[in-house]
């Protein structure tokens, strides 16, 4: 057993109070107090559930394990996956089922959107499986579903969060031509664990992809996550942090990595909220116009507050040009 320790982070460390938490590579780690689910499963919660289960609809809230899964659907909020719920890669942190699809769903953007409708949604998040076995990546089903939505929803705003395409440029303006709210797509972790954890993602790859929606569509806010845990140094945080910047992403959300199964990348760090707490900080001084940081947040929580943020942050930068 070693002790996990964060270059250039001793200070603040100290400054907030914090105890250095063990990092144990061989044995599991118990979840701290601070990591805590609400179980709520009331009438929104079943209702929601009865509506994916009947329109043959898959949410990443369920496929991912998302520990905000009760809060959301009881919120009446959720993020759609389309394309199916097998994946191509086999990502050592994701519980998304692995393997080669068989079908493309092609009424599958009509009915998500008949389903945010019905929930009468103010913001919808749409993320995918990786679809490496397609040629575009199933960029076009993307920009008909935000199309279907907006036909059916027209005040709704659409965030798209969607994988890297295999860096094909052609893929990414089908979907930014399709104009969403927000371009997501996470890089997960820092560079130098990218390979141990992602399968295929490449980090510059993705900082590229983020860069050219920017070219592409310079007034669409872009938005990328990290987890936190799986063997980071504070110092890389920083970085990535600045990597992200340099291709003016807009908003950051920072997680604790949760272990979805022992097949899974072990635990090596529970962050605690104090320093989620600095890490938000941090972020907002590089730059970005929202940074959700916490141990229970994922890519897509509170994600209808971001869009309001970001908006409001690139139109203030406008007027002071």
């Amino acid at each position: 057993m070693r002790q996990q320790t964060f270059k250039g982070a001793t200070t603040i460390q100290a400054k907030a109070g914090f105890s250095t938490l063990t990092n144990n590579r061989t044995a599991k780690q118990p979840k701290p107090d601070w990591i805590k689910i609400k179980l709520t499963t009331g009438d929104n919660y079943q209702e929601i559930k009865g509506m994916m289960r009947s329109k043959t609809l898959h949410t990443v809230c369920e496929e991912a394990r998302c520990p905000n899964i009760y809060e959301c659907w009881a919120n009446r909020t959720a993020t759609f996956m389309i394309l199916g719920d097998i994946c191509t890669r086999a990502c050592r942190f994701c519980a998304v089922n692995t393997g080669l699809p068989t079908e493309l769903d092609l009424q599958e953007p009509e009915r998500v959107a008949e389903a945010a409708e019905n929930m009468k949604l103010k913001h919808c998040v749409v993320t995918s499986v990786a679809r490496d076995d397609l040629k575009d990546g199933g960029a076009r089903i993307f920009a008909e579903t935000v199309a279907a939505i907006r036909k059916r929803l027209p005040l709704c705003s659409v965030e798209v969060l969607i994988p890297d395409f295999l860096g094909e440029r052609d893929s990414l303006e089908i979907v930014m031509n399709s104009k969403p709210d927000i371009l997501n797509h996470n890089i997960e972790t820092v560079e130098r664990m990218s390979d141990r954890v992602r399968a295929r993602a490449k980090y510059r790859r993705s900082l590229e992809l983020l860069g050219r929606a920017k070219e592409i569509k310079p007034d669409i806010p872009t938005k990328s996550s990290i987890m936190l845990g799986v063997g980071e140094e504070w110092d890389e945080i920083l970085q990535a942090m600045d990597d992200l910047r340099a291709v003016d992403c807009d908003i950051l959300t920072l997680g604790q990595y949760l272990q979805p199964s022992p097949k899974h990348l072990n635990v090596e760090r529970f962050y605690t909220p104090e320093e989620f707490a600095l890490l938000k900080e941090e972020g907002l001084k590089r730059g970005f116009s929202h940074v959700e940081s916490g141990p229970l947040v994922r890519s897509s929580y509170h994600a209808h507050e971001q869009v309001k943020s970001a908006t409001a942050a690139r139109e203030e930068r406008t007027v002071s040009l």
